[in-house]
Parts: structure tokens; C-alpha cells; sequence
């Protein structure tokens, strides 16, 4: 089995950032947002679930899903947000772990936004937290998925605060400044964390 660096942060935290740095190094990226679109694709028997379960109102006109509509829904009613999640998480997983052991890389980056909160901490060898303060995910998230801050609010309120995500950080990449100012930072920061783990790799 390889490596696992578990990536995780808030969202607006700049994750996708830091895993296209990574990535630089060719190292392989498991995205479990990338993993959660695979399996409800046009056509996919989780997709017609969820629309027989939502009606097509979350559907697009071409039959893909409108995640801005199901989102809303989802954020409405914790009793929808269980319903969604337990047909989704175990779906997701197994595509997931699939992944996880067909590459032969020294490590792999595994992206997982909830990574703390639906407890695979476990299941990694390290753990890279992006840190970034609340007013700033806010901000970014709004911006990034035109979103409303309610909206937005009601998603960082489903995640684990700011605190207990930084308690289960072996690494932590600081990400509060604007890209531009920081991305010589930010690359410098993960060339080391590279070396550091091709190190760790080879002790497993």
C-alpha cells in the first residue's frame, strides 16, 4: 500500500491550490469532489436516484446533475442531508479506496474535504491541513460558487471548526493571502513538504 497524505481544509481554503502543486511533482491526486461527480454522472444509477427521490428540479437540461439546486435543498433539512449522504458515502468510499490502492507512486495526495469529519484520519499516513480564518472562506466560497452567505455559512457550520481541524494536522499550510501574493510561498512551502514525504515514504 502507498503512502496516504491526507489534504483537507474548509472550503475556500484553497485545497485544489495545493493539490495542483502537488501535482507539479507528479504526484497523484485522489479528489473525493472529483470521485463524488464520477459516481452520480449523467446516466448513473445514483443519479436517477437521487432524482426520483428530488425530482427533476435538480436535473440540468441535459440530464447532469445541478448541484447548485440540490445543494439548497440539502442545506435546507438535515433530514435530506442524511438521506443524500448515506446513499452518496459509501459509494464514494469504494470508488475511493479503489483508487487509493491501484497507484504504485511513492505517496499520493488524497483530497478529501470532510476527511476529519467522516473520520478517515485513520485510514492516513499524514494529515495537510489548509488553514485559513472564517471571514476569508466566506468570502472566497461566496465569490467562487455565487453563492449566497447563507448558504455558505450553513456548509462551514457542517464542518468541524477551525480548531479541531488544525488539532489533527501533522503539516499545516497557512493560505490567508490572496493568490498572487502568496503563491511563491505556497509552492516553496509544498516543495518541501514533497521531499518530506517522498522521505516518510520510504518507511512505511
Amino acid at each position: 500500500m502507498t503512502y496516504i497524505v491526507g489534504l483537507t481544509g474548509g472550503i475556500g481554503s484553497g485545497k485544489s491550490t495545493i493539490a495542483e502543486l502537488f501535482a507539479q511533482h507528479n504526484v497523484p491526486i485522489i479528489d473525493a469532489d472529483i470521485v463524488a461527480r464520477q459516481v452520480v454522472a449523467k446516466g448513473s444509477p445514483l443519479l436517477n436516484q437521487i432524482a426520483k427521490h428530488f425530482g427533476s428540479q435538480i436535473l440540468t437540461e441535459n440530464g447532469e446533475l445541478n448541484r447548485s439546486a440540490l445543494r439548497k435543498l440539502v442545506f435546507q433539512s438535515e433530514s435530506e442531508k442524511n438521506w443524500l449522504n448515506n446513499l452518496l458515502h459509501p459509494a464514494i468510499r469504494v470508488e475511493m479506496q479503489r483508487q487509493l490502492t491501484e497507484h504504485q507512486a511513492p505517496y499520493v495526495l488524497w483530497v478529501v474535504p470532510l476527511l476529519i469529519e467522516n473520520r478517515l484520519t485513520k485510514e492516513c499516513d499524514r494529515v495537510l491541513v489548509v488553514d485559513v480564518s472564517p471571514d476569508i472562506q466566506l468570502e472566497r466560497a461566496t465569490k467562487r460558487d455565487n453563492s449566497q452567505h447563507e448558504i455558505i455559512k450553513n456548509i462551514m457550520a457542517a464542518q468541524v471548526d477551525r480548531a479541531t481541524r488544525l488539532s489533527y494536522a501533522d503539516d499545516i499550510i497557512e493560505n490567508n493571502l490572496p493568490l498572487a501574493e502568496n503563491l511563491a510561498s505556497l509552492t516553496k512551502q509544498v516543495n518541501e513538504l514533497h521531499q518530506r514525504y517522498l522521505t516518510l515514504a520510504q518507511t512505511k
